[in-house]
């Protein structure tokens, strides 16, 4: 579907309360729309969000739920071709989009797109990289896939000529198993990070690849390549690119690279470096070396966009972060308790290894919930138990959900508790069956000055509340 209905068209989404689709309910809400939504499981807080700005939800899903006839139909990546709307939809040829393509036609449409895409870091860099065109007044349209705190709302229409927006690479829908960000008419691509994941949908780190290659073909030639040239893969496919290429890293060989880097209270302080040329000293309210890298190719495409090197050291300053991305959730007896997003061994390392350089000297509980599609499996057993063995206690939650994964392929949350104390040495990892119960062993073991840090990508029972309910008593 090419043509989008006029403003005051009934839209209705199946599977509305994912974050991501939810939000597009919010997007076309205010780009006049009348939007209806389903969804088999209707809870807070999307449920409230929805309610809050007037989509009304029903509940389950059934074919009814598409008469009267809406004049559009956005389909949810998690909706199979057997769902009963579905069928519906297709049975009475309502026009339906999926939600990549949704974004591409209500938000992207004519302007020129920035699309962030990358195994790891793609929303916090997009949320950055709002912020900072934001700042320098480009008033940018974005979509990020969390919730950047300056904004308070994972979207925005905006009303300048630029839309940044996370490019991930997982399937579009059940009748468009293409990447989403293949539907974002990308002019301009940081390019974060390639390594396997996903591993529902792709067989191998060359199947990945052969994603993102699809990426490189359609950046025009005018466009803008930003990519890190820490990963081999990274480099093997933006070989692939015909537009401007420009890399970024630790290695000598990069464009950019961020110098004179300190750590401190929280903040990061680093001098972007355009081949041996410092552009002087920034800070901002990120942590870690990963975030460091993140924000080195923000700014390198602010400037090959032709922003001021001002505007853009005032965006990074002011920069707040993002939910779920390193949050401080509170503090209790002395206990920071710190949420954030990571689920792949690399996201794991890089997030514990950020946290002891950000408190250094204090000792770190990694609390673990094997969730996503990838870390629900025994590919990477070793490497997840290696990237947690940095931490000073280890607590791991059974594997969400283990039903979904057969049992040949499922990840042994005790063979990993067992790996982890081989590499160190001691016992300092353990399975804990419940968040109530990662709750209790913290409050009865943490002493002051300890951090709590919780890495799933999904609600893990409200695990960060009940480790600071427990430590309140």
């Amino acid at each position: 579907m090419s043509d989008m209905p006029p403003p005051g068209s009934h839209i209705h989404l199946i599977a509305v309360c994912g974050v991501g689709m939810a939000s597009l309910a919010g997007l076309l809400q205010s780009r006049g729309y009348r939007v209806t939504g389903s969804d088999q499981n209707v809870y807070p807080p999307m449920s409230t969000y929805l309610a809050d700005i007037g989509v009304n939800v029903l509940p389950g899903f059934r074919p009814e739920h598409v008469v009267p006839r809406p004049d559009l139909a956005v389909v949810g990546n998690a909706v199979s071709r057997a769902n009963p709307e579905a069928q519906a939809v297709l049975e009475q040829g309502i026009p339906h989009i999926s939600f990549p393509q949704a974004l591409g036609q209500f938000l992207i449409g004519s302007r020129s797109s920035a699309v962030v895409a990358g195994t790891h870091g793609k929303t916090s860099t997009t949320a950055l990289a709002a912020w900072v065109f934001t700042r320098a007044g480009l008033d940018p349209g974005f979509f990020v896939g969390g919730v950047p705190l300056n904004f308070g709302s994972g979207w925005k229409v905006g009303a300048g000529n630029h839309v940044v927006i996370e490019g991930d690479e997982y399937d579009t829908a059940f009748f468009d198993k293409g990447p989403k960000f293949l539907h974002y008419r990308p002019e301009h691509v940081i390019l974060t990070s390639i390594e396997f994941d996903h591993a529902d949908i792709y067989r191998d780190l060359d199947h990945v690849k052969s994603a993102f290659l699809r990426l490189m073909e359609i950046i025009p030639a005018n466009g803008t390549l930003v990519a890190c040239g820490d990963y081999l893969a990274v480099k093997e496919i933006a070989a692939a690119a015909r537009c401007q290429r420009i890399t970024y890293g630790d290695g000598e060989d990069a464009d950019w690279q961020a110098v004179k880097v300190e750590f401190s209270a929280g903040r990061t302080f680093f001098e972007p470096s355009y081949r041996g040329k410092s552009e002087g000293r920034l800070e901002a309210a990120i942590i870690g070396r990963h975030n460091v890298q993140n924000a080195l190719a923000v700014y390198a495409l602010g400037r090959t966009m032709g922003i001021e090197r001002a505007q853009l050291i005032d965006g990074f300053r002011t920069f707040a972060g993002v939910k779920r991305r390193q949050e401080i959730r509170g503090e209790r007896r002395g206990v920071l308790v710190i949420d954030d997003f990571a689920h792949h061994p690399t996201a794991v390392r890089e997030t514990v290894e950020a946290i002891r350089l950000a408190y250094s000297g204090r000792r770190i509980w990694a609390v673990f919930e094997p969730r996503s599609n990838t870390s629900k499996r025994n590919l990477f057993e070793h490497e997840f138990a290696a990237a947690l063995a940095l931490a000073d206690r280890i607590l791991i939650a059974p594997v969400y959900q283990p039903e979904r994964i057969p049992d040949g392929e499922r990840l042994s949350v005790d063979h990993v508790v067992s790996e982890i104390d081989r590499i160190c040495g001691e016992d300092r990892a353990q399975k804990v069956e419940s968040a109530a119960d990662i709750a209790s062993v913290i409050a009865r073991e943490a002493r002051p000055g300890d951090i709590a840090l919780v890495m799933s990508n999904g609600g893990f029972d409200n695990v960060h509340e009940r480790i600071l309910q427990a430590l309140a008593v």
